[in-house]
């Protein structure tokens, strides 16, 4: 299967797209004599074989997705597919040309394009639950209008559910593991399965469904420039952005975060900063391996971690594992990167959040 992250970024980088949805695609690729017998059903009448791929094989998806990759390797720098969703992506319309071709190599395979359901030149178009175009990608807003209007869980099975359509945009939100770190803990063994729902929760599930559809634009890579990482860590999880620097202005690409398991939450504060340098480089390894790198931290001696020999073993480690990237490390005070340095506060078992008004305040200032 394709990378879904790739794929949005590849396309999102065009200014014209267009794109094609197969109807009954399954259908155009003929099954092995081999295959069939076990994809037969009987009925009261006689016992049946599908000639062709049928809809609901384990592996149809991988299939359907290789013999997809295969039609259009020719063609992938203008051209990429997930399962049936085929984008054409350029620059400009002088280059948009090779629309017809990719028509005539789906005509040539017996693949039926669905006119209803393909957008052609469009600057942003809605593909895998984002609007991508022009640079830049967002979360589709009939998506968030659905997480927005769900309602509050009462069980740990729709909690685990509400988490899991939350997290398909978690790279939008900053500190998204502490955000919702209060609800994480709901759903463990713990825990009832009719969960004790308090004030805490409540306000970690609507500051969580705020956030989400007032989530700002990402931007995609561009490669031949460095990248900037602003990253932090805080008593439960450390958090990073990743962005690019144009005109003066740093234009986010992805945000990451993660929550710190119980041996990690009780290493020392330069531990924990260290760790989310380490981290977050691993996270973005596919953008920013073999580019410059500018990392900041607000932890101040984490700037000599490359410069000479720590003490502790732990942060040796971590010095020889950044020795393959081409990373600066540069202070940095909390309150000039807002969108690291949200920081939640233990209290007790739960976490406090911040004021909505502070932490949407930090997402516009993303936006700008």
């Amino acid at each position: 299967m394709e990378d879904a992250v790739e794929l949005i970024h590849s396309i999102g980088r065009a200014n014209i797209i267009t794109t094609l949805d197969l109807l009954k695609g399954y259908w155009a690729i003929p099954m092995n004599e081999d295959s069939k017998n076990l994809a037969s059903f009987k009925t009261h009448r006689q016992q049946y074989r599908f000639k062709v791929m049928s809809f609901g094989l384990k592996n149809a998806s991988a299939t359907f997705q290789c013999e997809m990759n295969k039609a259009i390797s020719c063609y992938r720098e203008f051209s990429r597919a997930y399962i049936d969703d085929i984008a054409i992506f350029s620059k400009n319309w002088e280059e948009h040309l090779p629309l017809d071709t990719i028509l005539t190599k789906l005509s040539e395979l017996n693949f039926t394009v669905n006119l209803k359901k393909c957008a052609f030149g469009k600057t942003q178009i809605k593909y895998l639950g984002h609007i991508i175009g022009s640079g830049k990608h967002e979360p589709d807003l009939e998506k968030t209008a659905v997480i927005h209007n769900l309602p509050v869980p009462k069980t740990k099975k729709e909690l685990r559910s509400v988490l899991g359509l939350c997290n398909y945009y978690r790279e939008y939100i900053p500190k998204y593991s502490e955000l919702v770190y209060p609800l994480t803990e709901l759903t463990k063994k713990r825990v009832p399965d009719s969960i004790p729902w308090t004030a805490k929760h409540d306000s970690s599930f609507h500051l969580l469904k705020k956030a989400l559809v007032e989530a700002p634009s990402l931007y995609s890579p561009v490669p031949d420039k460095p990248y900037t990482i602003h990253s932090d860590a805080s008593q439960i999880g450390i958090a990073a952005c990743l962005s690019q620097k144009c005109s003066d202005k740093c234009f986010p690409i992805a945000y990451a975060s993660q929550k710190l398991s119980k041996t990690q939450q009780s290493w020392s504060s330069i531990e924990r900063e260290a760790f989310a340098i380490v981290w977050s480089i691993k996270k973005f390894e596919v953008w920013v391996f073999g580019t410059e790198i500018e990392f900041y931290t607000d932890h101040n001696p984490l700037p000599y971690l490359t410069k000479s020999a720590p003490q502790s073993a732990r942060l040796q480690s971590w010095a020889f594992a950044l020795e393959k990237f081409n990373v600066t490390i540069k202070h940095c005070p909390g309150v000039k990167m807002p969108h690291a340095q949200w920081r939640s506060q233990r209290r007790g078992l739960g976490v406090r959040p911040p004021k909505a008004l502070d932490f949407f305040r930090l997402i516009i200032i993303l936006s700008i």
